[in-house]
Parts: C-alpha cells; sequence; structure tokens
C-alpha cells in the first residue's frame, strides 16, 4: 500500500509541476495559468451600497468555493455565531443562491448582487483579496480576517504597496501570524482569535484502528512522495490514506480510522489538518508550518524541522514500530492530543472571544 501511494503521490507532483517534459517555459505557462485562474476566483464582486441601515450588519465577503477548505468553513461558523448572539450577520459569496455543500450547516448566506451595504454596517475581508483591497469602497467600515499572514503578499505586483490602515482591526488565528502582520504593518491592530474545532465531529474512536496512516499532501506532495520513498517496505503492512476533497464528515471518520497522522504543513496560518487529527485522536507527525508550531508537543505528537523528509521518515519508522508492539501506548497519546484540543480551541473560547471583538465595534 505504500508503495502504490508513492507512485500516485509521485504521478500527481508530475502532474502538477508538469515534470521536466515540457522544460522550464512550459511549468512558467502553467504557473500563470493558475495564477490567473486563482486571482479571478479572488477578485471582488461588485458591492450595492446604501446610505444607511436600519440594523447594522457584520457581512464576511468568501470566494465561491466549491470545495473543502477550512478557512471557509471558519467563516460560517464565524457567522453562525454572530446571528446566535443577535448580530445580524451573513456570508456574503460573489454570486446570488451560491452556498458551500460539503458540511452541514444552516448559515445564512447572501449574494453580493441582492446585498446592500451601508457605511453603518462592518465588511469583513479575507487576506485572499489583497489584490484587490483598492477596490472596496474606503467609506464602508472594514475589517480584515486573516487566516494565513502567509497569503498577505500573494500575488501583489511586487511595485505594489500593500496598505492595512483602512482596516478598523485585522483578526487572524495565531500568535506566529499576529507576529507576522505587526511586523509588516506597524501599528496594525491584530487579533488573535483561535480556531474552533467541533468535538461532536471530530473525536477519537473507542477502539483500536487497523495500521493506516492518513495524510494531506496537497501543499508538499514531492516531499510527501520523498518520505514514503525513504520509508520503503518499512511502511509495507500499513495502508496509506490520503484525505482529498471530501467532506467534513468523511474527514473526520477516515481521520477517526487512523491512528497516524503526517502534517505537510507549508507556510501555515495556523495548520487545521493537524489540529483536527489531534482531535481525532492520532498521533501527529510532520512539519508544522510556523503558525501550526503552538500545536505540537512532545508528549503526543513529533514536530520536524521544516522540509527534513529523512527526519520524518525516521519519526515515522520509529511510531510504527511503536504501535506494533504496544498500540495502546499509542492511542493513549492520541487521546491527550484531542484532550488537548478539545480544551484549547473549543466552540465556547471561540465564541466568548469573537463576541467581544465586534462588541467593540458595533
Amino acid at each position: 500500500m505504500a508503495a502504490q501511494a508513492t507512485r500516485e503521490l509521485q504521478r500527481s507532483y508530475l502532474v502538477t509541476s508538469v515534470g521536466t517534459r515540457v522544460g522550464r517555459a512550459g511549468r512558467r505557462l502553467i504557473r500563470r495559468i493558475d495564477d490567473e485562474r486563482t486571482l479571478r476566483g479572488r477578485r471582488p464582486p461588485a458591492l450595492q451600497l446604501t446610505t444607511s441601515s436600519s440594523s447594522p450588519a457584520i457581512y464576511y465577503l468568501c470566494p465561491d468555493y466549491p470545495v473543502p477548505a477550512g478557512g471557509i468553513r471558519t467563516i460560517y461558523r464565524h457567522v453562525d455565531i454572530l446571528n446566535q448572539a443577535g448580530c445580524n450577520s451573513a456570508v456574503l459569496h460573489h454570486r446570488d443562491g451560491f452556498a458551500c455543500r460539503w458540511f452541514d450547516h444552516s448559515t445564512r448566506t447572501l449574494g453580493a448582487p441582492s446585498a446592500r451595504i451601508s457605511p453603518d454596517d462592518v465588511l469583513v475581508i479575507p487576506e485572499i483579496y489583497g489584490p484587490f483591497l483598492e477596490r472596496f469602497p474606503r467609506e464602508l467600515r472594514l475589517v480584515c480576517f486573516n487566516q494565513n499572514a502567509y497569503l498577505t503578499f500573494e500575488h501583489l505586483p511586487p511595485a505594489r504597496a500593500l496598505r492595512y490602515d483602512a482596516f478598523e482591526v485585522v483578526i487572524t488565528v495565531s500568535p506566529d501570524s499576529a507576529e507576522y502582520l505587526r511586523f509588516a504593518f506597524p501599528g496594525v491592530k491584530a487579533t488573535v482569535l483561535d480556531y474552533a474545532i467541533d468535538p461532536a465531529v471530530f473525536h477519537p474512536s473507542p477502539t483500536i484502528p487497523p495500521k493506516r496512516i492518513a495524510m494531506m499532501p496537497r501543499k508538499r506532495r514531492a516531499d510527501a512522495a520523498h518520505v514514503l520513498r525513504l520509508l520503503g517496505d518499512r511502511a509495507r503492512d500499513w495502508e496509506i490514506v490520503t484525505i482529498e476533497d471530501a467532506s467534513e464528515l468523511e474527514t473526520a471518520a477516515l481521520l477517526r480510522s487512523s491512528p497516524i497522522f503526517l502534517a505537510f504543513g507549508w507556510r501555515e496560518g495556523f495548520g487545521l489538518p493537524a489540529a483536527e487529527a489531534m482531535a481525532a485522536g492520532c498521533y501527529v507527525i510532520g512539519f508544522p508550518g510556523f503558525g501550526g508550531r503552538e500545536l505540537f508537543d512532545p508528549s503526543f505528537s513529533d514536530a520536524i524541522e521544516d522540509g527534513d523528509v529523512l527526519a520524518m521518515a525516521r519519526a515515522i519508522d520509529e511510531r510504527l514500530r511503536v504501535y506494533e508492539r504496544d498500540p495502546i501506548a499509542v492511542r493513549e497519546a492520541g487521546a491527550r492530543a484531542a484532550a488537548h484540543i478539545r480544551e484549547r480551541y473549543s466552540l465556547e473560547r471561540l465564541r466568548s472571544a469573537l463576541i467581544a471583538t465586534y462588541e467593540s465595534l458595533i
């Protein structure tokens, strides 16, 4: 199973990067096409403005992205919490009628063509709209929701400056991202709101899982293939499960059935896949990706220096052998990880901090 997973990851990496078959010019062309496609999805919709509002609202602008993405799930959760607290809120999608379908929700959503936004309202803008910030009307009250500071300058032309002084506050999700933003924009008011992991969805299995390794290698396919190649026959008796384009419930079920999770974080604002895996009782091994460093505790996980594929392969090999000798010990570590996530990243903690943040604005 490990060898098959390695081959699949290598094929995927070759397709993504175009490999060496078409040369540098071909790779540059593919990157340019990908960048243009990404920018089209991030170009903000036309906003319908009005002069005043009888009931100020909070609108979270959100791209029309139909496949699983933890950041979008978090936007929906913020809106749910605010509405439950009596704050008039909605997810503002680009098109009328669009809403995410890969997780269960009853979140209020609006399309930009139908919404009327006034200077009394608050418009919350994700960091991915950075290249287009100048398009947002300055008469609106703007808040930035920056879930990954390392994406702040993505796709921004080198000669163009990026200003965050239009935002009344910048909300982010980790101390690492807050430090990045405070350095990039001196004087910015950066508020950290922790993620929340729902224990009703992500929780450990009551039984001992089979020999299965789960991972989400989307950002580091080459490194994932490299690690599996290094492991070789050491993982021959283990099933390798690559989680991609799965619903929230499907993801939780796969994590729950896997005692080991490989984290391939790369410049993460937080490291949501690793956190969800820990909540599901996995022993997590891998790259924290900077923003995920706060998650990794040596009593229930192995943090690997960024890019050190040999150290990661060695850590995996050691944990596989431990699980084969004493699965209870590994499961107890996973239970400690789940308890830590449940306490540190709770819905109640997010609810309290989120409401306090917006009470100061409205």
